[in-house]
């Protein structure tokens, strides 16, 4: 081969190479709209949450961001739709501590390993959680609660928004530091579980601010107390869970995107910047604001080290109440 055949296929082959580095999916990304699972049911905390998030990044990316509701089995269901979807950045996921920290240690032969097929993109939100009751049981705060529980053992109930969320791993907590015996109910959804307790078949509820905030608003709701240390802005009326009498007493939740397992780099590059921007954007603190959470965004490897810890935690907490699903 002569040296200007042999340059020209050199330069061919670079070109080749270079073509196959920049796949549609890095190079112009996104193409087109993205779908975002959500593993619980429209109305619930996750999906509020993850709402206020798709529509910031829909504007920042110019392209849809649609919520997808797959709820059941404590998320189980929608996590496994995410696990097994095109590593390609149009299908990802939003995700809280049940998930992605939970489900592991309550939900035998869990159909997704966390570690394996999932890519965390970044933290989105941390809040405390929001321990509420129906306004037809006869207590005024967290004290007079535990008083009634011990008085009738076994009667009252608690509902989650399924067993293995933050919000059912809560009230065995709870259960476990003020020594009651109460009945866990878990439902396929935050918004199902709310309905149940405003009207009164259930009595009481531990789940994420935003999901309940409204029902407390409107008065349908009683809300008892917060699960962090220090009362939240958006009710400065409500005390904390540990001042209310429960000593020690501390649980907070959170949330983030992730994406199926070898999705390319530059996607998660790309989302990771996009939620660092849609955090720090005034409609999202605003909103968050209004439901007593913060928009948190951190860098992959920090999302990824939250999620070990929290499974670790909750892991404990799990061998020491007996928790198991329902």
């Amino acid at each position: 081969m002569t040296r200007p055949a042999l340059q020209s296929g050199c330069i061919a082959l670079a070109l080749t190479c270079s073509a196959a580095l920049l796949t549609p999916a890095a190079a112009q990304y996104p193409e087109r709209p993205i779908r975002l699972f959500v593993p619980f049911a429209s109305g619930s905390a996750t999906d509020i949450s993850a709402r206020i998030y798709a529509a910031e990044l829909g504007k920042q990316l110019s392209q849809q961001v649609v919520a997808d509701n797959r709820p059941g089995a404590g998320g189980a269901i929608g996590m496994q739709l995410i696990a097994q979807a095109a590593p390609d950045g149009y299908s990802i996921g939003y995700a809280g501590a049940g998930p992605l920290s939970i489900n592991v240690s309550v939900t035998p032969n869990l159909p997704y390993n966390v570690a394996r097929d999932f890519t965390p993109i970044s933290q989105a939100v941390q809040a405390p959680l929001m321990m509420a009751c129906s306004v037809t049981l006869p207590v005024k705060n967290v004290r007079d609660l535990v008083n009634l529980a011990k008085a009738k053992p076994g009667e009252l109930s608690n509902a989650s928004a399924g067993t293995g969320t933050i919000g059912y791993l809560a009230g065995e907590y709870f259960k476990i530091l003020t020594k009651t015996n109460i009945l866990h109910i878990p439902y396929k959804g935050g918004a199902q579980a709310a309905l149940d307790v405003i009207t009164g078949n259930v009595q009481f509820m531990f789940d994420p601010i935003n999901g309940v905030s409204p029902h407390i608003k409107s008065g349908k709701l009683r809300g008892l107390a917060v699960t962090g240390l220090k009362r939240v802005e958006a009710f400065p009326g409500v005390p904390t869970v540990a001042e209310s009498g429960v000593a020690g007493y501390e649980v907070t939740t959170w949330g983030g995107i992730i994406a199926p397992a070898a999705v390319p780099k530059a996607v998660v590059t790309r989302l990771n910047a996009e939620m660092q921007k849609a955090a720090k954007s005034q409609m999202v603190n605003e909103r968050y604001a209004a439901l007593g959470a913060d928009p948190t965004a951190g860098t992959p490897e920090q999302f990824a080290e939250l999620i070990r810890k929290d499974t670790a935690k909750w892991a404990d907490v799990v061998k020491r109440s007996g928790a198991k699903i329902n």
